[in-house]
């Protein structure tokens, strides 16, 4: 039988023993019940996901009073009292206490003593619990990546130690240096909190932030301890996903260190990548003398079919000694690199050439993307920004070289002939660049950028030294999805334009607008409605009863909903709205609904109509700054 709720003497429930006032509890009471202190509190609340709740009826479940207060699950506090960490944290606090005491009596020896036995606790049961599957924890990886490198551009005060923001900053070139290594970039966007990363891993999407390197100041009115705390969660649970993800490319985790190169401002190029089992590193930075010999051993694609022939008429049984072939001739000299020297692609085994049917094998777009800066060697000028960059590049397959000031471990120098694209961010060339050698292109950093969110070569002619730039459009939005929304979408995103006609260009628009106010009289209300909506499926509907009634025909009506919707996209796209006859029936329609609602849905109405009016707006404003835009810049041709 199942337990009934505890009753009076005459049958009755008792009251603040069943129902909201059993299942929740305020956190003043949660604290009576742990036994700790609110700092304590709030840090287990945080390391093991526990958040208030809102309960339906704030009364009940406060006991019949009406002060505000914060409540929680009654089953996640009883959780929290068989929680290690919370044993750890009363040990720490008698800890303390003896501390204090020890040192307040001058008993040195005493206080060293306790201070060798700390009591010290460990997250690794909490990432396990709160991430049962290696998938659920590559998706949380967003707030980590930000935080961990927030805290890595931080000065070190007393605050936050210089030993967190080290630590920080190791992981954060860990993470770098795996996505460079598996060519796991994707987007990336230039905006004003900071640059935008979106990589994908395990078929999850990471995205993260990187503030811009300049001086950060700590604002005093933030809690710290609340972020150190995620910062301590974080940080384990980085540990265990990057030794996963190392791990599964055969890579020994953590990388080692180069101090030399550190202290000499080396960057990334100061981690040292070591293969599991391999004596020799593996380092994704390739140095100059080794680039040197490998271009003079370059095999073609040719030899490497003639290889791949051979083992097959060899009848080879063992599928990891053809592999490991395969992989010899590419490290000796690269089949990509000769596929793109030679502009073919590899053909498969027992494929005729002479055969003009016969279709060669195309690389996947994926693998297109990800090495779109294969072939190329980038040199960045001493004002460019070299980590964010270098990681960019590096990240779809490009070679990077940079001036000493920038610091050491570059590959190559400025007068080196293979350079082929030089990123400097000057408004006119420099001088000493007619006497470099070899032929290479003078770009702006968003092209690198503009190239990867394209996921092709742009052309750089837009992207000269001192050249106004295209404007950077976000990768992250979906242009279909704003236009459906009807929200403004710009030209150079494919968006319709704002056209500009000659100087009576006014008074053509006021005669088309009575026109079109003229035509949209004489159309049926209801069609003009859905017209304005076309996903509205309830204006669909009254605009097909609608032609019924007139005795338009099914095709007739199609015809006459599309050349109305063609028009009020047209008069959306050049900043006129919707016509007053479409308004006036929308109007009319709401007000009918409305005086059927209940209050509940007017209250919601209410806020879906303010905030689809807001975004009018916006749509009007950004439209007109396009055409204040396009005006001056006639005017400017003119003069």
């Amino acid at each position: 039988m199942g337990r009934t709720a505890p009753r009076g003497h005459n049958g009755m429930k008792k009251k603040g023993e069943a129902g909201a006032s059993k299942n929740y509890i305020t956190r003043n009471q949660a604290i009576k019940k742990l036994q700790c202190t609110l700092g304590d509190f709030r840090r287990l609340c945080i390391l093991k996901g526990i958040y208030p709740r809102e309960p339906k009826n704030r009364k009940k479940a406060n006991k019949g009073s009406s002060a505000p207060a914060s409540f929680y699950y009654a089953k996640d506090i009883q959780y929290l009292l068989h929680e290690p960490v919370l044993h750890k944290l009363r040990e720490h606090k008698a800890f303390a206490k003896k501390l204090s005491k020890a040192v307040g009596r001058g008993e040195w020896g005493l206080a060293k003593n306790l201070e060798e036995q700390k009591p010290t606790y460990r997250l690794d049961h909490i990432i396990k619990e709160r991430y049962p599957t290696f998938v659920d924890a590559v998706r949380d990886l967003d707030d980590a990546l930000s935080l961990i490198v927030l805290f890595a551009a931080l000065p070190a005060t007393t605050t936050v130690p210089a030993s967190i923001i080290s630590n920080c900053a190791r992981l954060a070139a860990e993470w770098q240096l795996y996505v460079m290594r598996t060519r796991s970039l994707r987007k990336v966007f230039l905006s004003i909190k900071g640059i935008y990363f979106q990589a994908e891993i395990q078929g999850q999407t990471v995205t993260w932030l990187v503030p811009y390197m300049f001086t950060q100041h700590i604002p005093s009115d933030l809690d710290y301890r609340i972020m150190l705390t995620f910062l301590e969660l974080y940080q384990t649970l980085l540990g265990f996903v990057f030794y996963r993800l190392y791990t599964e490319q055969n890579l020994v985790y953590p990388p080692k260190l180069d101090e030399v190169l550190d202290e000499n401002g080396a960057g990334l190029g100061a981690l040292l990548l070591e293969e599991a089992g391999a004596k020799g590193l593996v380092v994704e930075r390739m140095p100059d003398a080794e680039a040197e010999q490998t271009e003079k051993k370059r095999v073609y694609a040719k030899d490497v079919r003639k290889q791949i022939q051979e083992i097959e008429k060899a009848g080879v049984a063992d599928e990891g000694a053809a592999d490991e072939q395969t992989a010899d001739a590419t490290v000796a000299g690269g089949s990509n690199d000769a596929a793109l020297e030679l502009d073919v692609f590899p053909a498969p085994a027992n494929v005729d050439e002479s055969d003009p049917t016969t279709s060669v094998i195309q690389p996947s777009s994926l693998t297109a993307s990800t090495d779109l800066f294969a072939p190329y060697f980038f040199f960045l000028s001493r004002e460019v920004t070299r980590p964010t960059l270098e990681f960019v590049i590096r990240s779809f397959g490009g070679r990077v070289g940079w001036d000493p000031v920038l610091g050491a471990g570059s590959p190559y120098k400025e007068d080196d002939p293979r350079i082929t694209h030089h990123v400097l961010d000057r408004p006119v060339l420099p001088s000493s660049a007619a006497a470099l050698p070899g032929k290479r292109a003078f770009v702006q950093p968003q092209w690198v950028v503009d190239c990867i969110n394209k996921k092709t070569l742009l052309p750089t002619d837009e992207y000269k030294p001192g050249a106004v730039l295209p404007p950077h459009l976000s990768p992250f939005v979906d242009e279909d999805e704003v236009r459906q929304r009807g929200g403004y979408v710009p030209e150079e995103a494919g968006g319709e334009g704002v056209q500009l006609g000659e100087e009576d260009e006014s008074e053509d628009e006021e005669v088309d607008e009575d026109e079109a106010m003229d035509e949209d009289e004489s159309a049926a209300p209801a069609l003009l409605a859905a017209a304005a909506d076309p996903t509205n499926e309830e204006l669909r509907h009254a605009a097909e009863l609608e032609a019924e009634a007139r005795g338009v025909a099914p095709a007739q009506f199609e015809a006459e909903l599309a050349a109305e919707t063609k028009k009020a996209k047209k008069a959306a796209a050049s900043g006129k709205g919707d016509n007053l006859q479409v308004k006036k029936t929308l109007t009319e329609q709401q007000q009918v609904a409305a005086s059927m609602m209940t209050n509940s849905q007017r209250r919601l109405l209410k806020k879906l109509t303010y905030s689809q009016d807001r975004r009018n707006e916006e749509t009007a404003k950004l439209q007109q700054r396009k055409k204040d835009i396009e005006k001056r810049k006639k005017k400017a041709s003119k003069q």
